[in-house]
């Protein structure tokens, strides 16, 4: 159980990251929820609020440093730690061949999928360290295990924070301070409805369990791995794949 801890969720106001705050508080963690839409954050609080938990809302755009900054004062001043962090704003691209991708796409994704990342684990470590340890997670993606087509920065991005997310493990380990990463295969989450049909039908057949993957399967997996249950759990890559990976 989580109670009494404090989380941060980024992107948190749909998909992922809104079941990860939803399951966070389950679990008794007063969960900071934060992305650059207010109205589907102070949504998700008031349901949260319904269900016995505790949320507040934060205006968060992960491209900018001192945002994350804010955030993270903002958290040590009403709670007095952080004892949380779950990296999880994303974005990608449709898919477009590594030659034929302009400047301004690989930074947008760059920008958010991994600058975003490294900005947030660099506010929220201090914060940690002076509250005696946490545990940081980044939501990587299959994609940090594996190239996709037509998705250059998105793979680069998840690839690199993998690397980020080993290096904060050993850097901070003897300080009590875990780091992970998690990696989602195709999950349901309604971006899936954008595809063509044709993309659409193929999708659960890339999976060993011949579906997709619920946004509830993966704050699961979170939840667990920010438990003291995981409290050997440190520096490693987690899929909540399908078994995708073991093809």
């Amino acid at each position: 159980m989580l109670t009494d801890k404090i989380a941060l969720v980024t992107g948190a106001g749909a998909g992922i990251g809104r079941a990860v705050a939803r399951s966070l508080a389950g679990a008794g963690a007063t969960v900071v929820v934060t992305g650059r839409s207010e109205g589907p954050l102070e949504t998700l609080v008031e349901e949260i609020t319904a269900a016995g938990g505790s949320a507040w809302a934060a205006a968060l755009d992960v491209t900018d440093p001192a945002a994350h900054a804010n955030v993270v004062a903002a958290i040590e001043q009403r709670h007095g730690r952080l004892d949380i962090a779950v990296n999880n704003a994303g974005v990608t691209i449709p898919a477009t061949p590594t030659a034929e991708l302009t400047d301004a796409q690989w930074e947008f994704v760059r920008g958010v999928d991994l600058d975003g990342v490294f900005y947030g684990v660099r506010s929220q470590l201090p914060a940690m360290l002076r509250s005696g340890g946490g545990v940081i997670i980044a939501i990587s993606s299959i994609a940090g295990k594996r190239g996709l087509a037509g998705m250059a920065p998105y793979a680069a991005a998840k690839h690199a924070v993998l690397g980020l997310m080993e290096t904060v493990a050993w850097e901070y380990g003897e300080r009590g301070i875990r780091a992970l990463s998690v990696g989602p295969a195709f999950i349901r989450t309604g971006l899936e409805d954008n595809q063509p049909a044709e993309v659409r039908e193929a999708l659960p057949g890339l999976h060993a369990l011949g579906r997709l993957g619920e946004p509830e399967e993966v704050a699961a997996a979170v939840t667990w791995l920010a438990d003291d249950q995981a409290s050997f759990v440190t520096g490693s890559y987690i899929p909540v794949d399908g078994g995708y990976l073991a093809r």
